[in-house]
């Protein structure tokens, strides 16, 4: 059974950590702790077999040794599944939750996870790198749909690490986070590089370009690789461009001037995917 504890003061030091990671979008940086708040994001973690050392419950939501939450039973019953797999179990009253949650409709059920477990630091990038792996390099992209996207794209598909340059969205933000789905559990995910860390890597880098002949389905793309995407509208940079073995063209007969970079992302890696199989 795990250690349950209530707390009820707004004040409360986790309380103003729980806010802040729900609010700040770099704040698992500085305080090298995660935030998933909803039932999917705690299940996927939990899938994944990741140590849960501190799960976060509404009082509405949780059912007790000597009584039943307020809320919807069958909400409450996975709630308190859930809570009870971490080594601690905090209760708050449910106004206490609103005034720290980063969803419109909360779940009234999250956990909160040390970073250093899960992904890559700046200090240790090199080490973190995973040399051989299919992987995904983010070259400066903002917007976070964008890379929860690419991070639930990559894991699907067959990749093992993503690879964030600095000035890409934060990977562990709640926003990524809410996108990526439960993706970040099944990657390797190393953060705030420098494109001089990539010569960690060891397969070639390949990336997209609409000043070239290959055409993705119509030239061998190596396996494994590294699929570099850019920044939304500047693309990947040229000094990251000059690394690469490929570049490749997805075509578009539509005559749209581009394609959405995690439209982009999936495409790339399904015709990876389909190649393996082929070969296979």
């Amino acid at each position: 059974m795990p250690l349950i504890q209530s707390i009820t003061s707004r004040e409360n030091a986790l309380i103003q950590r729980l806010r802040r990671l729900a609010q700040d979008a770099l704040a698992y940086r500085k305080q090298g702790e995660v935030w998933l708040e909803g039932d999917h994001l705690c299940s996927a973690c939990l899938a994944r077999g990741v140590p849960v050392p501190v799960a976060i419950v509404a009082d509405s939501a949780w059912i007790g040794e000597h009584g039943t939450a307020t809320g919807d039973d069958e909400r409450a019953a996975l709630a308190s599944r859930l809570a009870r797999a971490a080594d601690k179990v905090i209760v708050v009253p449910e106004a206490l939750w609103k005034a720290f949650t980063g969803l419109e409709s909360p779940a009234r059920i999250g956990y909160l996870l040390p970073l250093a477990a899960h992904a890559g630091s700046a200090e240790c990038s090199a080490q973190a790198i995973h040399a051989t792996a299919r992987t995904v390099v983010l070259d400066r992209l903002q917007d976070a749909g964008n890379v929860g996207s690419i991070l639930r794209s990559a894991a699907a598909l067959g990749v093992q690490q993503v690879l964030a340059l600095k000035g890409t969205a934060g990977l562990w933000s709640p926003k990524v986070l809410r996108a990526g789905m439960g993706a970040h559990f099944a990657l390797n995910l190393v953060e705030q590089l420098d494109a001089d860390d990539l010569a960690a890597l060891q397969v070639p880098l390949v990336a997209t370009s609409s000043h070239t002949e290959h055409v993705v389905s119509r030239v061998q793309l190596p396996d494994p690789c590294a699929w570099v995407m850019g920044h939304e509208g500047q693309g990947v940079s040229e000094a990251l461009q000059a690394r690469c073995a490929l570049t490749v063209t997805i075509p578009q007969p539509g005559g749209e001037e581009s394609l959405n970079v995690a439209a982009a992302t999936a495409i790339c890696l399904y015709e990876s995917l389909r190649q393996r199989a082929v070969l296979s």
